[in-house]
C-alpha cells in the first residue's frame, strides 16, 4: 500500500437519505455511531475511520451543497460505497444490514483472498462489506486480476 498525499486530511462523503431517523436506527444497527458535533436534524456525521466520514444528510439539507439533480439510487448507481472488515465481519455485518430491512444485492463473492457481500440500504444505496487478506492487498491489483483469470472470470 502507498501512504496517502495528505496524512491527517480528513473526507467526508456526503449522502442524502429519505428518513434521518430511519437511516441512523440503521446504521446504528450495523454498529456505527454518530458524532454529536455534526449532527442535528438535517445531519448525521457517521465516522468510519480514522479521518473518515459518511455524511447522511435530508435529501433538502443535501440539495443546499450539490449543483446538479440528485440521482434516484433504485434506479441509477451513483457510487458503491464499500467498507473492509475481517471475514467473519462480512457475514455479520451483512446479516445486521437484512435485519434491519436492507436488501441482498447478490450472493458471496468468494475468491479466497477476498471476501465480500453486499446489500441496498434503506435508500438503495449499494453497499459492500469486503475483507482482503492483507498479503493480498501488498500485491494490490495483479492478486485480483490473477485470482478472476483462474476463476475463468473477468475484473
Amino acid at each position: 500500500m502507498t501512504r496517502p498525499a495528505h496524512p491527517g486530511r480528513m473526507l467526508f462523503v456526503n449522502i442524502p437519505v429519505a428518513d434521518l431517523a430511519r437511516s441512523k436506527a440503521f446504521f446504528a444497527e450495523l454498529g456505527f455511531g454518530f458524532d454529536p458535533a455534526f449532527t442535528d436534524e438535517t445531519a448525521a456525521c457517521m465516522p468510519v475511520g480514522e479521518h473518515a466520514f459518511v455524511m447522511l444528510l435530508t435529501r433538502e439539507k443535501f440539495a443546499e451543497f450539490a449543483k446538479l439533480p440528485m440521482a434516484d439510487p433504485t434506479t441509477h448507481t451513483p457510487a458503491l460505497y464499500c467498507s473492509v472488515s475481517s471475514r467473519d465481519e462480512v457475514d455479520s455485518v451483512s446479516a445486521a444490514a437484512l435485519a434491519a430491512a436492507g436488501t441482498e444485492a447478490d450472493g458471496a463473492e468468494d475468491h479466497g483472498f477476498m471476501y465480500a457481500r453486499s446489500f441496498y440500504d434503506l435508500d438503495g444505496h449499494g453497499r459492500q462489506v469486503m475483507w482482503m487478506d492483507p498479503a493480498a492487498a501488498q500485491q494490490g491489483p495483479e492478486a485480483f486480476a490473477a485470482s478472476t483469470q483462474d476463476a475463468g472470470t473477468s475484473a
